[in-house]
């Protein structure tokens, strides 16, 4: 039931003929969990909590970093340094006192995701990576849940609604994940900043309609928007059996399945191929090496110290003669992602010098 204050705030809702009280009512009583407050995650986090929804589980286990703050919304200055879900459950609870949230400051994995996902109505999937989309999913047909998926590249945003009253399920439009590398993500290649805003407002309305049971859901049909050209284009997508079949067959292996390394991701195995900042400072008093920063000239930090050799990533290729082949050399960018990519370019020509460090110069100082 809806308190006087409740149908004070919810007005707006009330009075209109497909929502009213009973509509209202489902709101505060349904359950939605959002998977990372990042980009999407804080516009959906954002307009769900302003609509009523009662119960809002929120999990990322990532901290507000400086350069998150132009597209994520929720965040502050003062917020850096913070776990996300901390961070947005703070805000969110000073904008609507009559939710309930539950934050998981944790890594979604094979291991917490089905007793996580079985406590809620509604999944969203804010992610930026493949092998967590699939996980995801996995889980999401396992749990019979259904899953509300968005993605932003650049200038283009696409959202759909996956496993939803017998639809598709996200591995019938992907049954292989993409070569590895192949699809760089924001921290690579940039976001427009306005992107998120608008597809996981998107995202947000797809939650409230199935809820209230209203509209017509983005179930076997995604929409892509491209931010340039401010147009919209539907894809349709046909359930595959067989995609729902094998999930289900290896359901009772789901903890067990290695999600990384189904989508081509490499760990590493030997301390030769990684390293870590507080590693890096003792390997300079001790060695004669190579550093590559393969950020943009803008960014920042810059630790005189490593004396680096500043060549941005999409310059690689054409000025491969000042990287030396036979000295031992540390390729860092700002967050680890980038040097990875710019070490498998490397190999692929030869090089067998390289090492990654480990998330990044931002953890220089920490």
């Amino acid at each position: 039931m809806l308190t006087d204050s409740e149908k004070n705030r919810y007005n707006r809702h009330l009075i209109l003929d497909k929502i009213g009280v009973e509509g209202q009512e489902k709101l505060k009583a349904s359950r939605v969990l959002v998977i990372g407050a990042g980009g999407l995650g804080c516009p959906v986090l954002l307009y769900l909590t302003a609509a009523g929804v009662g119960n809002i589980g929120i999990i990322d286990f990532d901290t507000v970093d400086e350069t998150n703050l132009q597209r994520q919304v929720l965040f502050t200055i003062e917020d850096i340094g913070i776990n996300k879900a901390l961070a947005a459950k703070k805000r969110l609870s000073a904008l609507n006192n009559y939710v309930n949230f539950k934050t998981y400051p944790e890594k979604l994995t094979t291991k917490n995701a089905l007793t996580i996902f079985s406590a809620y109505d509604i999944i969203v999937d804010g992610t930026d990576n493949f092998s967590t989309r699939y996980l995801v999913n996995d889980a999401c047909v396992i749990t019979n849940k259904p899953l509300v998926y968005g993605a932003i590249y650049k200038f283009e945003g696409q959202v759909t609604v996956f496993n939803y009253k017998n639809g598709p399920s996200y591995r019938c439009l992907f049954p292989t994940p993409p070569q590895q590398g192949s699809v760089p993500n924001c921290s690579e290649v940039g976001v427009l900043g306005v992107l998120p805003g608008l597809i996981g407002t998107q995202q947000a309305n797809e939650v409230l309609k199935i809820i209230l049971e209203i509209g017509s859901v983005l179930s076997g049909k995604m929409q892509i928007y491209n931010a340039l050209e401010a147009s919209f284009y539907v894809l349709k997508i046909q359930r595959v059996e067989q995609e729902f079949e094998k999930v289900l067959a290896n359901a009772t292996a789901f903890e067990q399945f290695d999600y990384d390394f189904f989508c081509g991701i490499e760990k590493q195995t030997t301390k030769q191929k990684e390293i870590t900042a507080q590693e890096l400072k003792i390997l300079l008093t001790n060695e004669d090496i190579q550093i590559i920063d393969v950020r943009a000239p803008w960014e920042q930090p810059k630790i005189e110290v490593l004396n680096a050799i500043n060549i941005p990533l999409q310059d690689i290729p054409t000025q491969l003669e000042k990287i030396n082949r036979s000295k031992k050399t540390v390729v860092f960018c700002q967050h680890g992602v980038r040097s990875l990519t710019c070490i498998a370019f490397l190999e692929a020509q030869g090089f067998d010098n390289l090492i990654n460090l480990k998330d990044g110069i931002v953890t220089w100082d920490k």
